[in-house]
Formats: structure tokens, C-alpha cells, sequence
């Protein structure tokens, strides 16, 4: 593909082969439609094969980076194998093709990120928030097991406490604590975060490029080591769309309101 058949990701130029990459469905908070949530697991193979970049940086249109995934997307995967199925896969890409882009991908993440949007943003080699970043993995709020990037991630990041913590209960985490326990590499004031992302990206982008992609290369072996866990934690997610919990969690997200569980009714 050319990066003007890409629908939702918008794609700027600039010195030094840096690439801005911007998730662009600021009506829905940047949400994953199945097109997004397709072009997302696409794009770094483009990015791979683009010998005009050295750095990518990755943002969201407007007050938010990508808040989850899109509920008429999640409807139409309520028990359906083929989209589940497409689901997994696209998911799976998401993860790896990350990993096994050899330019380094740099993420600014200013606002809301759940769900695909949210693994892009930490599966970046660099992870820059916003002070006014709010994420959570999200799944367990809409009744499935947590899967996508967090599994094969967050212990490495923050230990397991603080994964299973996090992953188990869906709280939301702001840029500082972000920070403060190892999620993100940096936290900087929202009106400084672009700038920042540029200034790094300019740093790696003048310096020895199969240098940084090497050590990159290098240190993802860390994250392929767990990648058995991901990929059970993506099958175990999976399953998830096929129970009644989703359909709660589904509709309780919809009406805003806390979910009911179908174990709580009886």
C-alpha cells in the first residue's frame, strides 16, 4: 500500500527522515473501526520497506490518542468466528509487526488510549505521555480476559504486581504514575509533548541508524520471550466474544453505566 490509501492514519514528512504518523477519527476520540484496527496492524510493514524514514512518531488527531475499540466493531465480532478471527489475526500484527519494524517507532500518546490504540501507543520503542494521558487496558470492563499487547508487556515495564493489578482490575493510570512505575519512558506537560517527541526522534534519527535499529532488534528478544503468553492471552480474549459477559459489558459501556455481570443476577 501507499500511505495515501490509508484511510484513518494521516502521514507528514519531516527532516531527518521522521515520519508523523496521525490516528485521525477525532469524532470518536480516534476509536478502531475495523478499517482502522486493519490499517493499524498494516502500517509498520509499510514503514519497514519506506527507506525515507528513520523515526516514526505516532500521535492521535485532537484530545485523544485512540479510545478503544469502536463499539459497532465489537458488536459485530459478538460471536462471530470469522470476525473474531480476523480480530485475533489483525491483533497479533499489531504486536509483532511492531516488534519486527526495524525503524524506531516512537510513540506521543496525548490523551485517552485503550484497547488496539492503547498497544500501539506502548508496543513504541519510545513511549512518551502526555501529564493528561488517562489509559487503561480495558478489557476486563467489557467482560473479556486482557490480551492484545499487555500480557507480553506490562510485567516486563512494571513487574507483575503491577500488571496484575492493573490488567485485573481496569483502573485507569494518568502519564505521572505511568511514569512513576515504568509504563512509559517519559511524562511531559501536555503543551511540551510534541515538542519533546520531535526532539528525541531528531536525536535518533541524526544518529548510527543500523546502530539503534540493532539494539533494537536486540532488546525485543525480551518481549519475544513472553510472546507464548500473548498469544494465549489473545486466544483466552477471544473466547471472551462468545460468552454473556461481553454482551454486558458491551451495553453497560453503551448506557454508561457500572455492568452487571450475569453471575450477579443470579
Amino acid at each position: 500500500m501507499k500511505y495515501d490509501e490509508y484511510q484513518f492514519l494521516e502521514f507528514t514528512r519531516h527532516d531527518d527522515g521522521i515520519l508523523l504518523i496521525t490516528i485521525n477519527r477525532p469524532d470518536v476520540l480516534n476509536a478502531t473501526n475495523a478499517r482502522l484496527h486493519w490499517e493499524l496492524s498494516r502500517v509498520w510493514r509499510d514503514i519497514d520497506d519506506d527507506p525515507e524514514t528513520n523515526v516514526v512518531i505516532i500521535t492521535g488527531k485532537g484530545r485523544a490518542f485512540s479510545a478503544g475499540g469502536d463499539l459497532d466493531m465489537i458488536d459485530a465480532m459478538k460471536g462471530n468466528h470469522a470476525n473474531i478471527s480476523q480480530a485475533m489475526r489483525e491483533a497479533g500484527d499489531i504486536v509483532y509487526n511492531i516488534v519486527n519494524c526495524e525503524k524506531i517507532v516512537i510513540s506521543a500518546i496525548n490523551g485517552v488510549a485503550v484497547g488496539a490504540g492503547l498497544a500501539v501507543a506502548f508496543m513504541a520503542d519510545i513511549t512518551i505521555a502526555s501529564e493528561a494521558m488517562r489509559i487503561t487496558d480495558g478489557h476486563l470492563r467489557l467482560g473479556v480476559a486482557a490480551g492484545d499487547h499487555a500480557v507480553i508487556l506490562w510485567p516486563l515495564l512494571c513487574g507483575l504486581a503491577k500488571a496484575k493489578y492493573y490488567l485485573i482490575t481496569a483502573d485507569f493510570i494518568d502519564g505521572k504514575e505511568a511514569e512513576r512505575i515504568g509504563l512509559v519512558s517519559l511524562c511531559v506537560p501536555a503543551d511540551k509533548l510534541m515538542d519533546k517527541a520531535f526532539e528525541v526522534a531528531r536525536k535518533i534519527a541524526r544518529g548510527p541508524q543500523q546502530a539503534a535499529r540493532l539494539t533494537k532488534r536486540a532488546l525485543n528478544n525480551w518481549v519475544k520471550t513472553f510472546g507464548p503468553h500473548f498469544d494465549a492471552s489473545l486466544a483466552f480474549e477471544m473466547l471472551g466474544f462468545f460468552s454473556a459477559d461481553v454482551d454486558e459489558g458491551v451495553a453497560a459501556v453503551k448506557e454508561k453505566r457500572p455492568p452487571v455481570f450475569p453471575h450477579l443476577k443470579k
